[in-house]
């Protein structure tokens, strides 16, 4: 049996492959700050310990790159104390907990007023992940620059609250993505989206800034939304050879998920629908890859995992429908 073998991460160890992946809840109050009726929903899902991994719902990391009304805040100081006491309820739950950061570039609720347009790559029309009509300007590089420094400064509140790590959103048409994305790059500059080196550029950039910020013994994970499904878009060859590149800029792991099409992946319903990217990624690659995507047994994250799809199994809508999942998919198997 894989799904209840430990796993080390960089300076940690997980002590099962099963992880609960990132879900927005939009609890939280006020200006992104977490509420208790969030840490309340952690705790539901993540109580018995049945989790190895946790990874807690995007968080913006600027008010301008924010996805949606009640998305968690990484944006200031302020924010920590707040955010330690999520972990901590994680934590008591016997979980390891990864944040997520994210710029929602195009997709930017701060757009939604007419006042200002939304930072893309290059200006064309977005929605936000409501589907609210949005209009996007192309971004210049001390706008770039910011976001860098943006994503670095909310690393270091992710330390600072006590989470084992941070993983940064590159999946399902936010900024990272979109300029991984040739339908959405259209820069001819250092950011081009004509080549993958252009295309990963601010990428590379941003896992600088985020590990000088936190150190080499913090966990530093990327999630990478692999191929488009759409005429033009990312390929399966651009996401095993992005994935060499994410490693040689320093992620400890990949976390692979869809593109511009969102989360649903190529439409499929089949368990594990991205493993047939995820398993490329892994071939090609030395650190460890979560897959997650249409899980609803524990015999087919089980299953996904013999097969050599990944290392770790992420299973998110079962669980939010039943917060007992883990608990009863681990009985099925016989794994006390």
């Amino acid at each position: 049996m894989l799904l209840d073998q430990p796993l080390s991460l960089r300076t940690m160890k997980l002590h099962n492959r099963l992880v609960l992946p990132p879900m927005a809840t939009e609890k939280s109050q006020g200006e992104g700050q977490v509420s208790q009726s969030l840490c309340d929903y952690y705790h539901e899902k993540t109580e018995g310990g049945f989790f190895g991994l946790v990874i807690t719902e995007h968080s913006y990391i600027s008010k301008e790159g924010q996805a949606s009304v009640g998305q968690v805040s990484l944006s200031k100081d302020e924010d920590i104390n707040g955010l330690r006491k999520l972990v901590e309820t994680i934590h008591r739950n016997g979980s390891k907990v990864l944040a997520q950061i994210n710029h929602a570039g195009g997709k930017a609720i701060s757009a939604l007023d007419g006042s200002l347009t939304a930072p893309a790559p290059s200006a064309m029309a977005y929605t936000t992940s409501r589907g609210e009509a949005v209009s996007a300007h192309t971004m210049t590089q001390s706008e770039i620059d910011k976001v860098i420094s943006d994503f670095a400064a909310a690393a270091r509140r992710v330390k600072e609250a006590g989470y084992d790590g941070v993983e940064i959103h590159s999946a399902h048409g936010y900024l990272l993505n979109q300029f991984y994305s040739p339908l959405s790059n259209k820069r001819e500059d250092a950011y081009c989206g004509s080549t993958i080196s252009g295309r990963t550029r601010l990428h590379c950039e941003v896992i600088k800034a985020v590990r000088k910020e936190v150190g080499q013994d913090f966990l530093v994970a990327l999630r990478l939304g692999a191929c488009d499904y759409q005429e033009g878009g990312s390929t399966l060859e651009d996401a095993v050879c992005a994935g060499k590149i994410f490693e040689q800029a320093g992620i400890d792991l990949l976390d692979i998920s869809g593109g511009l099409c969102g989360y649903r992946g190529n439409g499929s319903k089949e368990p594990g629908y991205f493993g047939k990217e995820s398993s490329a990624i892994r071939e090609a690659v030395s650190v460890p890859a979560i897959l997650t995507g249409g899980v609803r047994t524990g015999k087919a994250a089980e299953e996904l995992l013999e097969e050599g799809k990944a290392d770790l199994i992420g299973v998110g809508r079962a669980v939010l429908k039943d917060s007992l999942w883990a608990k009863k998919a681990f009985e099925e198997l016989g794994i006390k």
